[in-house]
């Protein structure tokens, strides 16, 4: 179940991917994705199984299918480090994706802009969108709404005893929406919201408005 929210007389629907989706631009938003982080802990021995490699592609599919955008832009942080085998995964994903894909980049892509280009991909620092400012770190710029995403937001829910539960979030606050990482094993950082604030806690099938 997606949660449909306005900004600045525009719709967005939050999607339990963590995924953004512009009604009006048609254009998906994903931000943290660090393709390549699990084949790089693999390199070096962490016991990661190795179809998880395979998860965030599935994910990818899944919400592209959902929403059929007619664009798609990576708000950073697509791949974790250097280039490895995932990239060939990257490039057969690329291939068969009908929408035309930005990269903003953020401090974890370090691969050439060329090699995005190569497969058609634009690559910027940012992106202006009307009253909206695309950004990977989350910026504060008078007169236009950020979408951002590197912090990894998550909220800590706790029950009536000692339960407490970490769910990821989109972070909502009057003049910014931070982005939950896209990316499987990624990890995240807890906030705490204050009264000006909207979290939306994701779970797998689910986006939950918890604060308001």
């Amino acid at each position: 179940m997606t949660q449909t929210i306005e900004i600045q007389n525009q719709n967005f629907i939050l999607h339990p991917t963590g995924a953004l989706y512009w009604q009006e631009k048609s254009m998906l938003l994903i931000s943290d994705v660090h393709l390549g982080k699990i084949s790089h802990f693999r390199k070096y021995g962490s016991a990661v199984p190795g179809k998880a490699i395979l998860k965030n592609f599935e994910l990818l599919d899944e919400v592209a299918t959902y929403f059929n955008p007619k664009a798609i832009c990576f708000m950073g942080d697509l791949f974790h480090s250097a280039m490895n085998k995932e990239w060939h995964l990257f490039e057969a994903w690329v291939a068969k994706t009908q929408a035309h894909i930005t990269l903003v980049s953020g401090n974890h892509d370090i691969i050439s802009p060329l090699r995005y280009e190569a497969l058609g991909i634009t690559v910027l620092e940012q992106l202006v969108l009307d009253l909206f400012l695309l950004t990977h770190h989350p910026e504060t710029r008078e007169g236009l709404y950020n979408f951002s995403g590197h912090i990894h937001p998550a909220v800590r829910l706790k029950g009536s005893g000692r339960q407490s539960l970490k769910l990821a979030c989109f972070f909502k606050s009057p003049q910014q929406l931070i982005l939950p990482a896209f990316g499987e094993f990624t990890g995240n950082h807890v906030l705490k919201p204050n009264k000006k604030n909207k979290v939306y806690a994701i779970t797998k099938n689910e986006v939950i408005l918890v604060s308001d």
